[in-house]
């Protein structure tokens, strides 16, 4: 059963425009490695989480990938970078590995 990685962060809404900015430079990096890995993001409109929540997320097909990625993210220069420019807006976050079930497949 593949599996889904999810970030979310928060940020103050003073600090959307610098946050965005850098989220951005993060997507590039994302499309233009091919050694790296590919998430979608997504910000909340309506819903438990308020609108100034970055939510990233990937999908793997086992765990142990899943695992791999949070590894590539902690250990890549150039995400540890942009990362150490973004933290100083972020002002709670945290990572979240689902497991997608599925039924009715044999």
């Amino acid at each position: 059963m593949p599996f889904i990685l999810r970030i979310t962060q928060r940020y103050l809404v003073k600090d959307r425009a610098a946050f965005m900015a850098l989220e951005a430079k993060f997507a590039a990096m994302e499309q233009a490695r091919s050694d790296f890995v590919k998430g979608r993001r997504r910000q909340p409109c309506i819903g438990r989480q308020p609108s100034n929540t970055l939510i990233w997320e990937s999908e793997f097909p086992t765990l142990a990938e899943a695992q791999a990625a949070i590894a590539k993210l902690g250990s890549d220069p150039a995400h540890e970078e942009l990362f150490r420019q973004q933290d100083a807006y972020i002002t709670d976050a945290w990572m979240e590995i689902d497991e997608v079930l599925e039924f009715g497949k044999g």
